[in-house]
């Protein structure tokens, strides 16, 4: 089998699309417009593409699955700084005063995920 898609339920798909777009620096599919029901977010082969759908109901728990992610470009605070400004929160931050650990954020409507420090962070 291959991992085509990792599928959110969302209140808007094209605006939490879009978040995730400015995110990842993947594009959103071409074709797909505010108001659609079902929007993608391209990643690049062989990563599974994020895939967003409307449900008429909000977030009511918290996630029983989440992404883990590891900037590339950035450091760890530098990607928490970043993604505050597209519209993410903190849940939990697991921030050490020796530097490791890892910050728990939601995007716009309320997904939890991982911010992990980077390789660069890791060799230190």
């Amino acid at each position: 089998m291959i991992l085509r898609h990792v599928t959110f339920d969302a209140g808007n798909p094209y605006d939490l699309a879009v978040f995730w777009s400015q995110a990842t620096g993947w594009p959103v599919a071409d074709g797909d417009v505010p108001g659609d029901n079902e929007v993608l977010v391209e990643a690049p082969s062989p990563v599974p593409g994020m895939l967003f759908i409307g449900v008429p109901e909000g977030k009511a728990v918290k996630n029983r699955i989440h992404i883990d992610w590891q900037p590339d470009e950035r450091s760890r605070d530098e990607e928490v700084e970043r993604l505050l400004t597209l519209g993410a929160t903190i849940f939990e931050d697991h921030r050490t005063p020796e530097g490791t650990g890892w910050v728990t954020m939601q995007d716009p409507e309320g997904n939890e995920f991982c911010i992990e420090r980077s390789t660069a962070e890791r060799t230190q």
